[in-house]
């Protein structure tokens, strides 16, 4: 099993979906196994870092709940993308749920706590968070501090 995963992670590195395809022919359950960890680096947090828009968007049609698992550093594929500046890749991620904008990482940072946070960033992105998740305006990290309002 854990050669197959490491297989599975420098697929999700390359981006190659046949590859991926031809894991899936040998284990069926190989994405199973990953989702039952608790805390795991998915294909889909190997892939949104590096950019692989395709292989990304092919996980979180094959495994969803893949874009909800933090890592064992406490992030989410949609902040990983986020902090290496995938921003095309986040907007795909949200087509499939927008509810990915409250996704809670380290110290509960969102991915709006985390736009607004940075100033390199997209100005535009965050109003595209609030347009697509308006709720999110009121999520808190673990300070007690909403994304616009310091202890609220």
């Amino acid at each position: 099993m854990d050669v197959r995963v490491e297989r599975l992670k420098q697929v999700a590195q390359s981006g190659d979906i046949d590859a991926f395809y031809s894991l899936i022919r040998e284990d069926v359950k190989i994405l199973e196994h990953i989702d039952e960890l608790p805390f795991a680096d998915t294909p889909l947090h190997i892939a949104g870092p590096v950019g692989h828009i395709p292989f990304a968007t092919k996980m979180m049609g094959l495994k969803p709940s893949f874009a909800w698992k933090l890592n064992p550093d406490g992030f989410s594929p949609i902040h990983l993308a986020l902090q290496n500046r995938h921003i095309e890749l986040v907007r795909q991620l949200l087509q499939f749920d927008g509810d990915l904008v409250r996704v809670k990482g380290r110290e509960h940072f969102t991915p709006l706590h985390y736009v607004v946070a940075t100033s390199d960033h997209h100005l535009d992105l965050s109003e595209e968070f609030l347009l697509i998740c308006p709720n999110s305006i009121a999520d808190v990290i673990v300070q007690n501090e909403t994304a616009y309002c310091p202890q609220i």
